[in-house]
């Protein structure tokens, strides 16, 4: 048993889990050149001594204010900018830094969620629609650090969500009621694994009211197109030169939708007598670009999860919280 005067190193994790110390090292550093099974035994064994990477402890106890951690992907799209605004104008009336960690694959993420929690460097952590498993979550609970989710719901975590399903029906719905008859579908529904995918959630809200309104919508409606505008100007350019007249778009996110009209634009097309446009986020720029979209409350999500998750951080007793925001239609010149 290793006395509280002599914390537990790396060899020691290294002799009691069988292995080299080069193999823990790569467990910290580099999972990714780790068996599975390998990774979890020596993480098991970190947890089992409690080990404490000496740089992480270091930095631990020089630190003079609170640190709370945010994992995201795409951490430059605008919606998740203003989701972090959110959580920043919670933290900015606190004594706490905010420490972000950026996922672009599922190795990067899955580094984090294994390697965070047992430097007990964060005081806190959010994490923005990224999956989670329940090991994982098992691992974050033990370490007695404090996690909110947002998009992505366990029973085990307080979360912040919306019913993407739902938006796509209310976007249905609604240009339905414009009279249209005639629809396309902009977005792009193939997902990294790492992340979670409310595109195909939107899209299937949509043809749930289509289908009952007896609308024809087929696949060929469907217009995949990266989450880029210039990308989505492209596509659309080619789809929109034989597309039937008038033509209702729903576009899973606004900044797809903002490609779309330039592409209307480019081809000398009304919107939206000829092109009616909605979008999906109610980005900062969708007041300025005139785009009617559904409005997601962004900027609210990460305010509610940082307040989630100071809460619990006060008082750990208090129940975990699943909130569901709501949606609203806001309609400009673009329907």
């Amino acid at each position: 048993m290793l006395s509280r005067k002599n914390p537990p190193t790396i060899y020691d994790v290294a002799r009691s889990a069988g292995v080299s110390i080069s193999t823990v090292s790569r467990v910290l550093n580099n999972p990714e050149r780790v068996n599975e099974s390998t990774r979890l035994h020596v993480l098991a064994t970190i947890d089992e001594l409690g080990f404490i990477p000496k740089a992480e402890a270091r930095a631990r106890a020089l630190r003079s204010s609170g640190r709370v951690g945010v994992i995201t992907p795409f951490f430059t799209a605008p919606s998740f900018v203003q989701r972090l605004r959110g959580v920043a104008s919670v933290l900015t009336e606190s004594n706490y830094e905010l420490v972000i960690f950026t996922v672009d694959t599922l190795d990067r993420l899955q580094h984090y969620l294994d390697t965070i929690p047992l430097t007990h460097n964060l005081d806190g952590l959010i994490l923005i629609s990224v999956r989670v498993d329940e090991k994982t979550a098992e691992r974050i609970i033990q370490h007695k650090l404090e996690t909110v989710l947002i998009e992505y719901p366990l029973n085990v975590f307080s979360s912040v969500e919306i019913d993407d399903e739902e938006g796509g029906k209310m976007a249905a719905r609604y240009l339905l009621g414009k009279g249209h008859s005639n629809f396309a579908f902009v977005g792009e529904t193939n997902f990294p694994k790492y992340g979670i995918n409310p595109i195909s959630s939107r899209l299937k809200g949509f043809q749930q009211v289509l289908s009952e309104s007896n609308v024809a919508f087929s696949d060929a409606h469907i217009w995949e197109t990266p989450y880029h505008v210039d990308a989505t100007r492209f596509v659309a350019l080619e789809r929109l030169k034989t597309a039937k007249m008038p033509l209702a778009i729903f576009s899973a996110t606004d900044l797809q939708a903002i490609g779309v009209i330039k592409a209307v634009r480019q081809l000398g097309l009304r919107i939206p007598e000829d092109v009616s446009i909605l979008g999906f986020d109610d980005l900062d720029i969708a007041d300025y670009m005139e785009l009617s979209t559904v409005r997601q409350p962004l900027d609210e999500s990460g305010r509610v999860a940082a307040e989630l998750l100071f809460s619990r951080m006060l008082d750990s007793n208090r129940p975990i919280q699943h909130i569901r925001l709501p949606l609203s239609l806001i309609e400009r010149g673009t329907t």
